[in-house]
């Protein structure tokens, strides 16, 4: 069955929300289709003991402040999941779940987008599904040959399912530092931790209200042909949440070099130091999950679409949200995706015209 709307939103994560948030406010007929069966987006397979670097206030999508937690000022993706469903059912958004988009296609005027569910045709598509599905593994020297468990950031959930391993961490970035923070003061493992660089650390009294506003002046900086700020990244790599600075203060952060190869019961360097470990957790990021627009041919040699604000230059129906800096200063934000979405829903109003 083929269905008809103005604009099918891709994913239906906190970008998602945001998109179709400002396309109902535009009166725009929309859809947001999302493969997973309940709300919350990529949040819903956090670790345990995450934590945002924000306040609530502060980490909210347009429209609705999240809600405090008393006794947490920051909050758990527990409570963020909570505030996602509730913005959903709040703003009566047209997301259809258990929805897993295939394909999306040129069909003469319209976009035609294939799931396992059906067809849809529109005269606008936004694709909004973030990195969190497509996990980055390294290529790794005898990867192969390790006999110990090897997880990801997204299979991460809580250390007592490493009780009596010895854990390396890979990773220097904030979800290596909070993981590597979880496992180190679990007292039934021993942890390494592994990072490409000496772990830099923002400093303790800057949050995410801090990081918004300074993404926000290197975007105001670009746009008007001054200096490259630099950033967030001009700070640091590593957000002092209250656990990572805890296991930090303690002394049990300390990191050792990335590895050159992976052996049978470990890793081993080039100077022919070893250490044996039982599980490896990688904390080495994503990639973004395009897959659905291979058909389109958008994406450039190194897997990139080119894009003028978040709108594909390749094909201009064809918006792009969430991503981070690629498409928005922050765009991967709860906080930071709420202006790129505005601007998109603005662009597809004005087109559709």
């Amino acid at each position: 069955m083929t269905e008809r709307t103005d604009v099918v939103v891709v994913g239906g994560g906190q970008a998602g929300l945001a998109a179709g948030y400002h396309l109902r406010r535009r009166k725009l007929d929309c859809v947001v289709l999302d493969a997973c069966s309940t709300p919350g987006g990529a949040w819903q397979q956090a670790w345990d003991s995450l934590r945002l670097f924000s306040p609530a206030a502060y980490s909210s999508l347009p429209g609705r402040l999240m809600p405090p937690r008393p006794g947490a000022t920051y909050p758990d993706a527990e409570h963020v999941v909570e505030y996602l469903a509730d913005y959903e059912k709040r703003y009566a958004l047209p997301v259809r779940r258990g929805t897993r988009v295939h394909a999306v296609r040129r069909d003469g005027p319209r976009l035609r987008t294939e799931t396992d569910t059906g067809t849809w045709q529109s005269r606008a598509v936004i694709s909004a599904t973030g990195t969190w599905w497509r996990p980055f593994l390294p290529a790794v020297p005898g990867a192969a040959a390790f006999r110990g468990r090897q997880v990801h950031t997204v299979d991460y959930r809580r250390p007592e399912e490493f009780d009596g391993h010895r854990v390396l961490v890979v990773g220097g970035g904030n979800s290596g530092a909070q993981i590597a923070a979880d496992l180190a003061v679990h007292e039934g493992v021993t942890l390494t931790w592994g990072t490409r660089r000496a772990p830099r650390y923002l400093p303790d009294d800057i949050d995410g209200r801090v990081l918004f506003d300074v993404a926000t002046a290197r975007r105001r900086a670009l746009e008007t042909g001054e200096a490259d700020t630099g950033g967030v990244a001009s700070l640091g790599d590593i957000v002092a949440v209250p656990p990572v600075r805890e296991a930090r203060d303690r002394g049990l952060l300390g990191a050792r070099p990335m590895f050159d190869r992976l052996t049978e019961d470990g890793v081993a360097w080039q100077d022919g130091t070893r250490l044996a470990v039982d599980a490896i957790v990688w904390c080495t990021g994503f990639r973004p999950a395009l897959a659905h627009l291979a058909p389109l041919g958008v994406r450039g040699p190194r897997g990139r679409i080119a894009t003028d604000g978040t709108r594909s230059l390749a094909e201009p129906r064809l918006h792009l949200l969430g991503y981070g800096d690629w498409t928005g200063p922050a765009s991967a934000t709860l906080i930071g995706v709420g202006r790129p979405a505005r601007e998109t829903a603005a662009e597809i109003a004005a087109r559709l015209r």
